[in-house]
């Protein structure tokens, strides 16, 4: 055997090790970046609620898990070239988003909110306490009208391809300058230095960088659910994948009725935002 076919042939037998070793398996992705959802500790180490709750998961299926770190703008791609077998990234079910992949049923809520520095002259805002935009009522349009008159003029800094970003795009509040970040930290950074007027992002997501950073950031107005928002988080996962659909859907209603998604909820978010 020349020296040739004895490479090709070592690239043949690691290949196939590497993939009989993680046959078993579940490899889910995250972006390690949208706490208190998903980050990283001082260490490098990825923790957070569905972090937790993943490792949850995977004990209920009966398999091991990986945690795969991926950019969040490159998540559903990654997931369809099997980087990973599944997306829990705090991704909100949009019909947009079946159109690519299956999401299982919600495991969590998350409203949005806006989000300014404490002076600003957005705090006033008089709205609903939170308007979901499935229906549009009388109530919800007022709402919508007043946060149009509110964001004129306003630059308004968003994580780029989220729901948060569709909504300020869909025309539900006018024309709005848009600034868009890679990530939701470079959101909460520039809104802190000035360089947002407001933000818009998961109400959570704001509260968690106010208690971390000690920075006076102020939610406004209401919070945001249905139509462009979604309806509730869920775990995506490829479209010819059925049998892990099925297999995440039945480990979510045992740990739903074993309490839980309710106490990993409540440990990261403070409350209990379980569907």
């Amino acid at each position: 055997m020349n020296v040739i076919k004895k490479f090709s042939l070592s690239i043949l037998i690691t290949l196939f090790l590497s993939v009989s070793a993680n046959a078993d398996k579940i490899r889910i992705g995250t972006e390690g970046a949208y706490p208190p959802w998903n980050s990283k500790d001082a260490s490098g180490k990825l923790i957070g609620f569905e972090v937790e709750l993943a490792w949850t998961l995977c004990r209920y299926i009966g398999q091991q898990c990986e945690i795969v770190e991926q950019d969040w703008d490159g998540m559903i791609p990654a997931l369809i070239m099997r980087k990973f077998d599944a997306i829990m990234a705090g991704m909100s079910i949009t019909d947009e988003r079946k159109k690519a992949i299956n999401f299982s049923q919600g495991y969590a809520d998350e409203v949005a909110s806006l989000a300014v520095m404490k002076g600003s002259n957005l705090e006033g805002m008089q709205t609903s306490e939170g308007i979901n935009l499935t229906k549009k009522s009388g109530a919800v349009k007022k709402d919508l009208k007043t946060i149009t008159e509110a964001l004129a003029g306003k630059t308004v800094c968003v994580q780029t391809a989220t729901i948060h970003q569709n909504f300020l795009e869909s025309g539900d509040v006018g024309k709005v300058n848009v600034r868009t970040y890679k990530t939701q930290d470079e959101v909460n950074l520039d809104l802190a230095s000035g360089r947002c007027d407001v933000a818009l992002a998961a109400a959570v997501a704001f509260t968690d960088y106010a208690e971390k950073s000690k920075k006076p950031v102020v939610l406004v107005g209401p919070t945001f659910s249905g139509g462009a928002f979604g309806n509730g988080v869920g775990v995506g996962i490829r479209k010819d994948d059925t049998e892990l659909l099925k297999a995440f859907n039945s480990a979510i209603n045992k740990a739903r009725k074993n309490g839980d998604i309710s106490r990993i909820a409540t440990k990261w978010f403070g409350f209990d935002a379980s569907m």
